[in-house]
């Protein structure tokens, strides 16, 4: 990982979110299995029903300490970006919390956000992915959720972590090739390295 320590944050409340290990064996009670192609998102029957229980799921909560410490370090950082002080914060705290609800570090998904939005809540990209994450809006159909709106902030990051999640444990911990399935770019490095690069040089924690 070249030196990165960004080992996946657990969630305070100990649980570690254990409904990530149950979905092989709900999978093969609905029939579903995942295709040879698992990077091909519309097809891809887990991460479909991960996406569906996450938006389902309540919006959690942090440990209130850990998240004021990194709340007023990583708003110092974003002021530049964000200069409304409102926006700044909310983002931050969503961002806090999703990372920590599907266990993966916030830095990190500061980062993604850098890369893909620059921190623009209505970036649109020539694909059409939106938000923060740039998701592509084709997942909400999928879920069954064709109503949410990508441009809201709990939406847009809880698909975005979720899905960076599930790539991370397809590739059994390698952050650089969940990170080029992210971004649809598998097999490539110039996506990891833009991330890493924002990490190391802006949301790093020392």
């Amino acid at each position: 990982m070249g030196g990165y320590n960004i080992a996946p944050r657990m969630s305070h409340d100990g649980r570690g979110r254990m409904w990530f290990k149950k979905i092989p064996a709900l999978l093969l009670v609905l029939g579903l299995t995942v295709p040879a192609r698992a990077d091909t998102p519309a097809l891809d029957a887990e991460l479909r029903l991960l996406l569906a229980h996450a938006l389902a799921e309540e919006s959690g909560q942090g440990d209130h300490f850990d998240a004021h410490v990194w709340l007023t370090d990583m708003a110092f950082r974003l002021r530049r970006k964000l200069p409304d002080e409102q926006e700044r914060f909310d983002l931050l705290k969503r961002v806090y919390v999703e990372a920590n609800r599907a266990r993966i570090p916030a830095e990190l998904v500061l980062a993604v956000i850098e890369v893909e939005s620059n921190f623009d809540r209505f970036a649109i990209s020539s694909a059409g992915a939106q938000g923060y994450m740039q998701i592509m809006p084709f997942w909400l159909k999928e879920i069954g959720r064709r109503d949410d709106n990508l441009f809201h902030t709990t939406t847009n990051l809880r698909m975005g972590c979720t899905i960076l999640r599930y790539y991370y444990d397809m590739e059994r911990g390698h952050w650089p090739r969940a990170l080029a399935r992210y971004n649809g770019s598998r097999g490539k490095n110039w996506y990891p390295n833009r991330v890493f690069t924002a990490l190391r040089e802006r949301w790093q924690v020392r």
